[in-house]
This record gives structure tokens, C-alpha cells and sequence, in this order.
């Protein structure tokens, strides 16, 4: 089997073990803090498999659970049942209504997020937001898979936050880098998503997720018909006024600070491929498209 994305992303960088007992130790205080209340709401994307992993090699009292959209890649899918088998724990499947779902399709079509930021938006609130809701009820907790280096967006989030329900929110590996989690994947011989390997860092459903290239970023691939400022879901949207993170749960940034991953070959192969035809999976996979190993510079304070 291919494992291209340990192959190019996996390194160790200093100061790896002390992020991954952070990591630990956020978790396990959560854990206690909210025995019997707490769930990873996982993406299943390669930062959530080193979550869930974390979770079930110190045998934390989290619950695991899923988003399933209706529009996720058969790969992603089929690493459901992969988990459950890997860890002995289950994966909880969260769908939105059914009969919302159809009558969204009837009237916007399969494809409403092609048609307007609107529209997507209402497919993603419909899809995720929903379920997320009924997910997260009564639960006082949750765990994500959020890391600072994944976007601008996301370059300040903390370990610890409040979302716009009030709950605990946490985010364990907030300061990991990108090569920080494939060496761990490596490490641990974590499962993960074969798409990995096919040059998609960052995946969601289907339509919306494409492979990247060379000088994007490392969501580039996700809603790439869109403004970069408006490539949420809104499932991370920060709240109004968010409360300041827990005592004793921030620590430094790790290497590799706030920047993006990037990858090795030129936008142009995927910009061609559109005008030639081909799929931007067929063009990336031809021009041997691969993931950046240039070491990104450490963050200042």
C-alpha cells in the first residue's frame, strides 16, 4: 500500500515529545472535568486519527462521533469501520434529516454549493450544522482536530475555548505542525484516510474537496471556487466573545508557527487541466504532485 503522505510529511522537529504530553495532559484533564459529557467529533481527517489514537492508547473516557453529511468520499467512509475495529471503540454516526435533505436537493439541485456562497453555506449548516447540534446536546465538551498552521484563520486558536453554547471546547493539538502528525502517525501506525496519500491534506465531502498544488495552502483544496475569507462551514466559527482559554492550558507555539502547508508543483497543472478536460485529481496525480518538506520558519511570540 502507498503511504506517500508518511513518506513526504513525516519528521521529527524539536520539542515533539512535549507537544504530544501536552496534548496528553489536555485531554485527560478534560476528560475528568467532563467524565460522561465529553466527545471528538472527529473529521476523520489525519489530526483527528492522531486525536482518537491519543484518546484510545491512554484509555480516556471521550466519545467518538462523526458528521456523516451524505457527501463524504467512500474513502472516508470506510475508515469508519476501520477505527472501530483498530481501537475497539465506536465511531457515533451523525446524518442530518433525511426528508430535509431531499426537499433541499429538489429544490436547489445536487450541487447547490456551485451556485452561490449562500447556498453552500445553507448546504453546509443543513448537512453539519444540524446534526452537529443534536451531537453536542447534552454534552458539556468537545474535542477537535484544529491546528494553528492549518489556515489564517485558524492561526490563533487555543487549547482551550468556550463555543457560542457555552460548552468547553478543545483543541489538543492547536501548536502540532503538519510533519508533527505524520510522525506521529508513523510512529503509532495510525490508520488514516488513503486520500492523504493522493494529495488531499484537508478533506471534507466530495464536491467540495479537491487535491492541491504547488504554492496553496493546505485548505486551498476546499471550496476552491470561493474567496479565501469564506472557506468555513461554520462548524469552527469563533463566537462573538469567546471566553479566555483555561488556566494552565496554553503553552508556546510549536516550529512551524502560523504559516500553511504548502505543496511542490505549480497551480497552472490544475488550471490546465480545467481547460484540457481532465479531472484536477487526474492532472495532480500526472504532474506527481507532492506535499512541501521545505521546513516552515518558527513562529515568533
Amino acid at each position: 500500500m502507498t503511504r506517500r503522505a508518511i513518506e513526504l510529511n513525516a519528521r521529527a522537529t524539536g520539542g515533539f515529545e512535549g507537544r504530544v504530553a501536552h496534548a496528553v495532559a489536555v485531554l485527560q484533564g478534560a476528560a475528568s472535568d467532563h467524565l460522561g459529557r465529553i466527545v471528538q467529533t472527529t473529521s476523520l481527517g489525519a489530526e483527528d486519527m492522531v486525536v482518537t489514537d491519543l484518546i484510545a492508547r491512554h484509555g480516556l473516557p471521550i466519545a467518538l462521533a462523526t458528521l456523516d453529511t451524505g457527501k463524504l468520499h467512500a474513502d472516508t467512509l470506510a475508515l469508519i469501520p476501520r477505527i472501530e475495529a483498530h481501537y475497539g471503540l465506536q465511531v457515533e454516526r451523525w446524518a442530518p434529516p433525511a426528508e430535509q435533505v431531499l426537499h433541499f436537493v429538489q429544490r436547489h439541485g445536487d450541487l447547490p454549493m456551485r451556485q452561490s456562497i449562500e447556498l453552500r453555506k445553507a448546504c453546509c449548516a443543513l448537512r453539519k450544522l444540524e446534526p452537529l447540534a443534536r451531537l453536542l446536546a447534552g454534552r458539556s465538551a468537545w474535542v477537535t482536530g484544529l491546528r494553528r498552521e492549518q489556515s489564517g484563520a485558524r492561526g490563533t486558536v487555543p487549547f482551550n475555548e468556550r463555543d457560542d453554547q457555552g460548552r468547553t471546547k478543545l483543541n489538543p493539538l492547536a501548536d502540532w505542525t503538519w510533519a508533527d502528525v505524520w510522525h506521529y502517525i508513523e510512529q503509532h501506525e495510525v490508520p488514516y484516510n488513503p486520500l492523504h496519500d493522493e494529495f488531499f491534506p484537508s478533506i471534507g465531502c466530495e464536491p467540495c474537496t479537491r487535491a492541491i498544488a504547488q504554492g496553496e495552502d493546505f485548505r486551498a483544496g476546499r471550496w476552491w471556487w470561493e474567496d479565501e475569507a469564506a472557506k468555513e462551514c461554520g462548524l469552527h466559527l469563533k463566537p462573538q466573545s469567546a471566553a479566555a482559554p483555561a488556566a494552565g492550558t496554553e503553552r508556546s507555539e510549536a516550529p512551524g508557527g502560523f504559516g500553511s502547508a504548502q505543496a511542490h508543483i505549480g497551480a497552472a497543472d490544475v488550471k490546465d487541466a480545467r481547460a484540457s478536460g481532465r479531472s484536477q485529481n487526474e492532472a495532480a496525480k500526472q504532474a506527481a504532485l507532492h506535499v512541501s518538506h521545505t521546513e516552515t520558519k518558527e513562529a515568533t511570540a
